[in-house]
């Protein structure tokens, strides 16, 4: 059995969202929704915050959680891994990174995200999910992937791919951005510069594949719904009443 740890990064000056994980979802720190979710996953060793300010960790301390400090300049969320990686600060086989604004992941979908963990040669791991509307599809705030007969990741984009020339009925993947990584990945991305390609696309993982490591990505039925703007912790809200 490998050790898996996961870590929640928690930015706390978020470009279009300030603050955005300690804003209250139903008298709750967002943060708190899913450090508790996490801690609901039975087969995590380990489930830490990655803090980048005083005002994080103050709160992660109010409900019990366990955290650390990384750089306010880290770029994304899998940086911050990788510093506290080359630091010595977490320890494990598999590093799971679970954004702090993706309150409703949960245990199947990290089942599904894992499930070949322990026995492919990938060095990241990641879930895809099939899109049927064509709005969504043609949205540029939905990135796609296409997977080789293997699995394994071909390419992310915000475009619609694959292209049919033809017009030809073809099935489209939403990318759903949750990554496990082994060490050695994190560790070499650790030392790897931003490639051409993630910054057109705005997309992180295509430095990954941009590197040589190899991304396997399975198929889930779920997906989380995360919180990007003010507006979302209403639907948020209206989704856990529902629930």
């Amino acid at each position: 059995m490998k050790k898996i740890a996961c870590v929640i990064p928690a930015r706390l000056k978020s470009t279009r969202f300030p603050h955005k994980v300690l804003s209250l979802l139903q008298g709750k720190p967002l943060v708190q929704w899913v450090w508790e979710a996490a801690r609901s996953v039975p087969f995590f060793d380990s489930v830490t915050i990655a803090v980048d300010a005083e005002e994080t960790a103050a709160t992660v301390r109010g409900f019990g959680g366990e955290y650390l400090m990384t750089s306010e300049s880290c770029p994304s969320g899998t940086m911050r891994l990788c510093e506290l990686l080359s630091h010595q600060k977490i320890e494990g086989d598999i590093f799971v990174c679970w954004q702090a604004d993706e309150p409703f992941l949960h245990e199947e979908m990290i089942e599904n995200l894992l499930q070949s963990a322990s026995q492919d040669s990938a060095d990241v791991w990641t879930l895809k999910k099939r899109l049927t509307n064509s709005e969504d599809i043609n949205s540029p705030h939905i990135p796609k992937v296409v997977t080789d007969v293997h699995g394994y990741a071909l390419y992310f984009s915000r475009s619609p791919i694959p292209y049919h020339r033809d017009l030809l009925e073809t099935v489209y993947y939403k990318h759903i951005g949750i990554y496990a990584y082994t060490k050695k990945a994190l560790l070499h991305l650790a030392n790897t510069p931003s490639c051409h390609l993630a910054e057109a696309e705005q997309l992180e993982q295509l430095n990954f594949l941009y590197h040589g490591l190899k991304v396997r990505v399975h198929e889930t039925a779920f997906e989380g719904f995360g919180i990007d703007i003010p507006d979302h912790l209403d639907k948020a809200s209206a989704f856990l009443t529902r629930k």
